[in-house]
This record gives C-alpha cells, structure tokens and sequence, in this order.
C-alpha cells in the first residue's frame, strides 16, 4: 500500500512539472510573441515569421533594393530598371508596428506555421529625378537605335500618284514614357508594356486620309491632259510628262502645280512663236530670199499671262483638247511663215506692187511712194498689218483730197488710188524721188479697187527699198495720206 502512494505521488509530481513546464513554454511564447512576429507571418508575400519589427523592416528594405521594373519593349527586346537605380528606401508608416500589436500573442500556439498573409501600402521613397538618368541609358531612348514613323504621303510610282503606306518605327514619346515608369513604380508593378501604354510616337497621317486620298485623285486627274497648241505647222503639246515637270513639292512632301513653271513652259512657247513687231525672211516676187527687219505692226504675240492661266485651268481638269493660245495679237497664217500666201508687195527702187491671194499673184502695178525729196519717204524694210479699209475716204488733214479704196498700214501712210497721176506718171520709175507722194502708195484705180477687194484688216503689207537694200531711207517728215 506503502508503495502505490509512493508511485502515485511520484506521478503527480511529474504531471505537476509538466504542467508547470507547458505553463513555462507558454507564457514564454506570449511574451517572444509580444515582440516577434507569429512563425509563417507573411508581409506582401515577404516571409517575417519570428522575425522582429525591425528586422522585418530590413528584410523588407532589401526587397525594396532587389525591385525590378522590366520594360517590355516594340521589338521583343526588354530593359530593366532595379531599386538601386532609382535609390529605393523603404518608409516606416507604422503599419509592422500595428500589424504586431494586433497579434492575439495569447493564441501564438494556434499560428505556429501558418501565419497570415498581410498585404499593406508599401511605403517607400525613391529619387524622382533620377528617372532622367535612368531614361538616358536606356537603349530604346538612344535616337540612333530609334526609327521615327513616317507619315503616309502621296508619292508618284512613275505611272501614276498613289498613298504610301505609314511606318509606326520605335521611338517613345520620352514624356510619355517618363510619366508611366513613374507611375509604374508609385504602384510597385513590375513589368510594363511600352506598346500596350500606346507609349510610342504615331504617324499624323495614315493612307486612309481623305486629304492624301483626294490630293493624289487631283494630281492623276492632272496627268490626263493633253492640250495640243496648234500652230498649223508644228505643235507644244502638255501631256502627263510635262504635267509631272509643272509640279513641284514642299518639305512636307505635298505636290502642287508650280504656277511659275507654266509660265515658264508659256514663255519658251512665246518664244519660239512670236513673230509679232520681229524680223521676217520674205522671198520676193523674183525669188529671193530678203530679211524684212523688226519693227513692223504684224504677226502673233501671245498674252502669256492669260495663256498660262487658261493652261492651269486645263491641267487642274484633265483637259484632252487641241486648241490655241490667246493672242494679245494676230496675225492671218499661224505656220513658221505667218505672212502667208495672201500679202501686198512693195518694191520701192522698182516702183511696183503685187498682190497675192493665196499664193496666185492677181494684181502687178506701177506705184509712186512718198516724196524722198521733201523727207516723205514711204516707211520700208518691214512687215505692216492693214489696220484699215474704207470706201470713198476723204483726207481732211491733206486739203480734203478723196480716193475711193483707202487702205492704211502704218501710221498715216496707207495703199489708195491717185486718179490725179497720169499713166505716164506711173510709168516713169524716178518720179517718186522729187514728185512722190505725201508718204503712201499711190496706185491706179483700177489696181487700187482690186486690191482693195483682196486685201482686208490684219492682212500684211510688206514694203522694202530693193532686194539687196530692204531698209530705204526712212521719212523724216510728218507723212499725210495722200
């Protein structure tokens, strides 16, 4: 009996001391627990268990150090940007503190290995203006690694006008991509995709644009003209190869009709056309060639400026025609030779006439010019126009004498009939020197009334001194019809 009291104490004593030791371990985890955090703790997925407040802080100080923003860039490649770069350190707002306070340190046996995840603003500082440097050495922010967009823009294919297609090329709107690294690491995320935040620089202008569409419509409509300028017996044409020297293009890559070059391309024309006040090649009634010099009133002269804006207008609407200049003069044969094959032929030295309808000779007098003697030599060495024609005229500023075929070409000085001249008069060949004229041709009647029958305004009139001379004296008297 003795002996099983001995055991029985013997195990209440033991029970006692274990009892006592669990009360020891017990109180003593309330108390570690005051000051560390429970075992399998988690802070935003940092492991603190059985760590204490403030080496949780530095644990979660070197996180901060180990954070990595990759950049995920246009062509598949990545940069990365560490805490250390941007001088990352964490900021103590009291949220471990508070996390440890709000332990239940009493139930510290129920969290042994499986403590809770705690997620809580992290909070950190990091130098703002370091994000420039950070930008500088960056790969992608390097110009010469960057290919800038290209906009759409009308381009000629050598056919015809078309819209380029756009390129997006890789450089980033610098700004732009600043502002999102910085937000990106405010809110601790760790990757950010450059094309997906539309972070790249775009094209202004794509190939849908109705501007380029309609520009290129407008110039293909431009190069189907083709004006030919008629000039009897040669021609300018202004077809799509001409249309495509006229154009010219700016900075920005945009056509537009160069208003110059057309005049240009007028002028050339004008140039090559104009006979209007020039020289002329005549061959005479005997056949040979004489130079009629400059200075008379006949042939074609182009208004230039009134030609090119026509010219514009064609172009702009894709004119297909043949037409003519506009002239500011004409005169009645549009081929090289603008004389033609109808003309009045003076001989001054012969003292003769003849007149040509369309190449057939139908009159050839005797004439009497203007008096050399008394300085009223008929005007020679030129091509006139007929500026004139009248029936039954009356010279009131030469006495009232009156003809009845009046056909003036330079100033007062005109083809009429002389019925005050005798035949024998208009026979004899040195009578114009002391007994001539005021200055016109006078002519018999009855050639005077054919003539005046062939001959009408703009027709030419060409007088010269003889075949080898074609300039005579010139009058240097006031010349009267008459």
């Amino acid at each position: 009996m003795k002996k099983l009291s001995k055991n029985l104490v013997g195990m209440v004593m033991l029970l006692v001391l274990l009892v006592l030791l669990l009360a020891g371990v017990y109180m003593f985890g309330m108390w570690h627990f005051k000051t560390h955090f429970f075992g399998g703790t988690k802070i935003n997925g940092v492991s603190v268990g059985e760590l204490t407040v403030d080496d949780a802080k530095y644990l979660l100080q070197n996180e901060l150090r180990n954070y990595t923003l990759t950049c995920e860039e246009r062509d598949g490649s990545t940069e990365t940007i560490t805490g250390d770069e941007i001088y990352m350190q964490y900021v103590d707002d009291g949220s471990l503190q508070k996390i440890m306070d709000g332990q239940k340190t009493g139930l510290w046996l129920l969290y042994m290995g499986i403590g809770k995840n705690y997620k809580v603003p992290m909070g950190f500082t990091y130098d703002k203006n370091s994000i420039d440097s950070v930008l500088d050495d960056m790969k992608c922010m390097d110009a010469g690694n960057a290919e800038a967009p290209t906009d759409s823009a009308v381009v000629d294919n050598g056919t015809s006008f078309e819209v380029s297609e756009s390129t997006q090329g890789d450089t980033l709107d610098r700004e732009a991509t600043k502002m999102a690294i910085i937000s990106a690491i405010e809110n601790c995320q760790t990757t950010i995709n450059f094309d997906q935040l539309n972070l790249y620089e775009t094209p202004s202008l794509n190939s849908d644009s109705a501007t380029l569409q309609g520009d290129a419509q407008a110039l293909n409509k431009m190069l189907e003209t083709n004006i030919v300028y008629d000039f009897s017996d040669r021609t300018y044409t202004v077809d799509a190869e001409v249309v495509r020297n006229f154009l010219t293009r700016d900075g920005n890559g945009s056509y537009s009709l160069d208003t110059q070059k057309v005049r240009d391309w007028v002028a050339d024309m004008a140039y090559d056309t104009d006979t209007y006040g020039l020289a002329h090649q005549f061959t005479t009634t005997s056949g040979k060639t004489i130079t009629l010099e400059k200075g008379g009133d006949y042939g074609w002269c182009i208004n230039q400026e009134a030609t090119v804006q026509t010219l514009l207008k064609y172009i702009q609407n894709g004119t297909q025609d043949t037409v003519k200049p506009i002239y500011t003069y004409t005169a009645k044969d549009r081929s090289t030779n603008d004389i033609g094959d109808t003309y009045v032929e003076v001989c001054i030295e012969k003292q003769e006439m003849w007149c040509y309808k369309d190449g057939v000779l139908v009159v050839d007098t005797p004439v009497i010019t203007g008096n050399h003697a008394a300085g009223l030599d008929t005007p020679s060495g030129c091509v006139w126009a007929i500026d004139g024609k009248k029936a039954d005229a009356v010279f009131t500023d030469n006495g009232g004498v009156k003809v009845k075929y009046w056909l003036p070409f330079v100033d007062s000085c005109g083809i009429h009939d002389a019925s005050w001249r005798t035949e024998a008069m208009f026979q004899n060949k040195e009578l114009w020197k002391t007994n001539g004229s005021d200055g016109c041709v006078n002519t018999p009647t009855e050639a005077a009334g054919e003539i005046f029958d062939v001959m009408d305004v703009g027709y030419p009139v060409i007088v010269y001194y003889s075949e080898d001379q074609p300039v005579g004296t010139q009058p240097v008297n006031e010349i009267l019809p008459g």
